[in-house]
């Protein structure tokens, strides 16, 4: 107990019957996440957080019943990206064995179930599975896409295609970023970059960021947020390499890197689907990585130069990674980790040990 109060300030955990890729923020206080294994169904859950959490007195290590199932349901397949469409109770999902959408219903009928309503079809059929982003305003809508040629926007009242990108790229899609109604991001799996104005024809320009060469690479992307819609050229793009180089970027000049890092991570996962970056809602310069083994790996790059470099992190979360027997740390990876909405040091991951946390971490720089 020791360790946990030197280096947090509250911790809850959780043990999931299956192992997840998702943690999809439903509301303020409520997730989902959901099964990811082949050949069986999966469960899809809207679990409330423990009300502790919102406690103003540290209530250090949590016992599992702290967590609260709300609503449930079944998938015939695995789940590998879920969101949720914001201002209602709807979420769309993908995952194997193609590029088709789902779409689910929250507490259908005012009951308790997480009910399937339809499926969505890429205008080219895959056997790769979408990645997916929704809007945050307007008329309901997704971006998706597995393959550069067949990514799209659906309307999703009228389940019609209102965008579609004229191209023969057959590059994977790693990330999918809706900057607002008019504009998207596009990450492909070799770490390109696009900005794509949706009131141009859609054919694809060439990618606006040059990478440093590196054969056999696998890049994703994360995006901070940003204040409105209006800024959303003021972007902050940070591209997250199997090989653990990030380039981060500014999208109002991106032809060249902001800063870049080599970060030092042991590599126990060739899953690169599971790879994950992402900035801190609270702070400019924080970002998380996981997806390499069974730790997160928190970074200050405020300090992060054009130049490339190693940079140590800021706090590593190892408790996915605490073993229960003399082997089973080892095949613990982190599969997905997302950052509280308001709850500035506060980050939820899961990881294939089925465990999920949530984890309120101290700065022990600021605080000594």
């Amino acid at each position: 107990m020791l360790f946990f109060s030197l280096r947090y300030s509250d911790l809850h955990v959780f043990e999931l019957q299956e192992t997840t890729q998702v943690i999809e923020w439903t509301g303020e206080k409520s997730i989902c996440v959901a099964g990811s294994k082949s050949g069986s169904r999966n469960e899809i859950l809207e679990l409330a957080l423990p009300q502790r959490l919102y406690s103003k007195q540290n209530q250090g290590l949590c016992p599992e019943r702290d967590f609260k199932v709300v609503h449930g349901g079944f998938s015939d397949r695995p789940i590998s990206c879920l969101k949720h469409i914001r201002g209602t109770r709807i979420l769309v999902s993908s995952g194997p064995p193609d590029s088709s959408l789902q779409l689910w219903q929250i507490g259908a009928d005012d009951s308790d179930v997480i009910k399937p309503l339809h499926c969505i079809h890429n205008k080219e059929h895959t056997k790769k599975w979408s990645r997916i982003a929704t809007s945050a305003s307007g008329s309901p809508c997704v971006l998706h896409g597995s393959e550069v040629k067949d990514i799209q926007v659906t309307d999703l009242e009228s389940k019609k295609a209102i965008y579609s990108l004229d191209t023969d790229n057959a590059d994977s899609v790693s990330s999918l970023e809706l900057l607002s109604k008019d504009e998207f991001l596009l990450c492909s799996g070799r770490g390109h970059l696009w900005l794509v104005d949706m009131r141009q024809p859609g054919s694809l320009a060439t990618p606006c960021t040059v990478l440093p060469q590196g054969e056999g690479l696998h890049w994703c992307m994360g995006i901070r947020n940003r204040l409105s819609e209006s800024d959303a050229a003021s972007s902050r793009v940070a591209r997250l390499s199997s090989s653990g180089h990030v380039l981060v970027t500014d999208m109002r000049d991106a032809r060249s890197p902001l800063c870049q890092a080599k970060l030092n991570l042991s590599c126990e996962s060739s899953d690169y689907n599971i790879m994950t970056v992402t900035w801190a809602p609270a702070f400019d310069d924080c970002l998380a990585v996981s997806g390499f083994n069974g730790k997160v790996h928190i970074y200050n790059t405020k300090s992060w130069i054009p130049a490339f470099t190693e940079e140590e992190p800021l706090f590593i979360h190892k408790g996915h990674a605490i073993a229960e027997g003399p082997d089973d740390w080892r095949s613990a990876v982190v599969t997905t980790h997302v950052w509280h909405p308001w709850k500035p040091r506060t980050l939820l991951s899961a990881a294939t040990n089925g465990s999920l946390h949530v984890w309120d971490w101290i700065d022990q720089k600021m605080e000594s």
